[in-house]
């Protein structure tokens, strides 16, 4: 799996804001009027002083990043590291040498101003993903034991803590509902943009915003722990890590720029003996071959379009490590999900109830009132799932017995019934029989009840798909992309919800330490893998896969090892991604050609003299204004 990280201060054009941050935008608008100025100058030495100084006040952040950088980087790597403003630079001091002022200085005020524009759509894609750093929780109602109420830094919480959070507070940090009940906005965590009700045993994230209800809770974990904590981290590895076309672009600049400067005596040779131009029209087209041959497109074709595909996403609730990840996505072979908690609720539901043909419509209600009052005496997963299914009936209170092995046992008037596994029955009647064989077919677990030896009825139970899965499987497979369901049930049952959501292959009777060789035994066909999952199990694959992606629901190491994390799980989060990729792929590709196209206009009509410097500057400075543009349309995302 990549992991491409590069020095913020080798970034492309090497913008080191140590060079004088507003001091440089100051001098720029100083240089700016004393060239407006010098446009109603008459011609003379004045005219002529304004426009030098022009070029060196709004310039001379340029001149020092084209020469002390490129000595500075030389010498760090022990070769030569020219970068690109060394070349409008040049380009400056030869328009100066041959007396073209007014170009000169034109030259770098449109170089100097795309130059902060282009940190401006840096700058505006950065902030998207670092407010959420300012969503961060700084203080907290710490309850003490006489019942009062102190404010204390969020820092000094301690996991067992109680907390009140009063009606339109933030919620400190990570913890559980122990009392009261509130509409909770989770939008700065999950993205869902509806407010979430919360009563006692539910969970609570820090830097969410309590409604109109007041909170008990208790704190859950340290702060360094919490889900907001692990975003911040997420966005500093996300400003850390560039894509591979990034990566490209970043090691051939030096090479690039080192090839335009030997090739520009050539040039000038070439015009004066070969083409047969004056030596000032020889000097004057090598100045604007300078121009023209200048990479700063080429430069910010990938990281401005990239942060801004990272914000937008990270604005509905997905967070990326790195744009290496997210361009990896848009060349996605295959995806392989977990099924529990990922493809489907992680919850039983009753999907079926089947009562005998001997059993009559009021026996069936009278029936259904006595497995739930057995029920509502167990804490099994199953029981929940049953009385759940039947929320409107209140259960009556008679003793219930837990025998292990087979079920519940109870009694009700005269009669004993029981709930349990079929194989607690040895007689079955041929109907009942005939659902099980179908239920179990399907996957789902039959639980009986009846008399001590007769069964009345069935109950079908099974963990179902959430409604985005089906969805998300179609839209992959739409994508021509492979999908993989990966389990640790019984093969049956996972075929079973494989069939349900239509997916390609399924893997059934997975241990946790064989889904990372599974992934890369895929890898072998499907040359760009992701793996989706929640659970540490999961976690061994999300490192294998080229791209892992955690659901933010799940446990907290899945979410440490994953390269993406969907904050809610939700897996049409996940469709949108895979979008949005593709169309950062299809941005940045459109961004190299206009970038290459333009170099190329200008080189060969500087060649045969339909190109001024004045021209030059401006196609060459407005193709790098539209790259830019180009890639800031991403914080706009894509249609759902």
């Amino acid at each position: 799996m990549s992991n491409l990280k590069h020095d913020n201060h080798d970034h492309f054009h090497d913008h080191d804001h140590s060079h004088g941050g507003k001091t440089e935008v100051i001098l720029f608008y100083a240089g700016l009027g004393a060239f407006l100025i010098a446009l109603f100058v008459s011609a003379g030495t004045l005219k002529s002083t304004l426009y030098i100084a022009s070029l060196v006040l709004s310039g001379y952040h340029i001149i020092i990043e084209g020469f002390l950088d490129t000595v500075k980087q030389t010498m760090k790597r022990k070769k030569f590291m020219p970068n690109i403003h060394i070349l409008m630079t040049l380009a400056a001091i030869g328009a100066v040498i041959i007396g073209e002022y007014m170009e000169a200085a034109l030259l770098i005020l449109i170089f100097g101003g795309a130059h902060f524009l282009e940190h401006y759509a840096e700058d505006k894609s950065n902030k998207e993903i670092t407010n959420l750093i300012k969503i961060n929780p700084t203080t907290a109602r710490r309850l003490k034991g006489n019942g009062k109420t102190e404010i204390v830094d969020v820092a000094e919480l301690q996991v067992g803590d109680k907390l009140s959070v009063l009606n339109g507070d933030q919620i400190p940090t990570d913890g559980i509902v122990i009392s009261g009940s509130s509409s909770v906005d989770q939008s700065s965590i999950t993205g869902e943009s509806i407010p979430v009700e919360k009563k006692a045993g539910d969970n609570l994230y820090g830097s969410t915003m309590n409604g109109a209800g007041t909170l008990v809770m208790e704190v859950t974990k340290d702060n360094s722990d919490t889900v907001i904590s692990k975003i911040i981290e997420l966005v500093s590895q996300t400003q850390n890590n560039i894509s591979k076309t990034a990566v490209f672009i970043k090691k051939v600049e030096p090479i690039y720029v080192t090839i335009v400067l030997l090739l520009t005596p050539v040039f000038f040779l070439l015009g004066f003996t070969v083409f047969q131009w004056s030596s000032y029209d020889s000097f004057y087209r090598t100045m604007v071959f300078l121009i023209a041959t200048s990479p700063c497109a080429l430069a910010v074709t990938d990281i401005p379009a990239t942060l801004s595909a990272i914000s937008n996403l990270a604005k509905r609730g997905v967070l990326f490590k790195g744009g290496s990840y997210l361009s990896n996505l848009s060349d996605l072979t295959a995806v392989a999900f977990d099924k529990t908690g990922t493809l489907t609720t992680g919850k039983p539901v009753v999907t079926e109830a089947y009562f005998g043909n001997e059993v009559t419509g009021a026996q069936q209600k009278e029936f259904e009132e006595i497995i739930v009052s057995m029920e509502s005496k167990s804490n099994h997963p199953l029981a929940q799932a049953i009385i759940k299914h039947y929320s409107d009936i209140v259960p009556t209170d008679f003793e219930v017995e837990n025998i292990i092995g087979v079920g519940l046992i109870a009694t009700s008037g005269k009669t004993t019934y029981k709930i349990g596994k079929p194989a607690s029955y040895h007689v079955i009647p041929k109907d009942i029989k005939k659902q099980t064989d179908v239920f179990e077919r399907e996957g789902k677990t039959v639980v009986y009840f009846g008399t001590e030896k007769k069964v009345l009825a069935l109950l079908a139970i099974q963990d179902v798909p959430k409604k985005t899965s089906k969805a998300a499987i179609k839209y992959f497979k739409d994508e021509n992309i492979h999908t993989v369901m990966l389990t640790g049930d019984a093969k049956r049952t996972g075929e079973a919800i494989g069939r349900q959501l239509d997916i390609d292959e399924v893997r059934g009777n997975v241990m946790p330490e064989e889904k990372a060789s599974i992934i890369s035994e895929l890898k072998e066909t499907y040359p760009v893998m992701a793996m989706v999952g929640d659970g540490v199990n999961d976690a061994p694959a999300l490192v294998t896969a080229d791209i892992g992606i955690a659901m933010g629901e799940g446990t907290d190491i899945a979410i440490d090892v994953a390269d993406a994390v969907l904050m809610k799980n939700d897996l049409s989060k996940l469709t949108y991604t895979h979008k949005l990729a593709k169309k950062l792929r299809k941005v940045v590709w459109q961004n190299i050609i206009l970038a290459l196209a333009v170099v190329v206009l200008l080189v060969l009509s500087n060649i045969i003299g339909q190109m001024n410097m004045t021209l030059a500057v401006i196609f060459h400075e407005g193709s790098t204004l539209a790259v830019i543009f180009n890639g800031l349309r991403l914080l706009k995302g894509v249609k759902d």
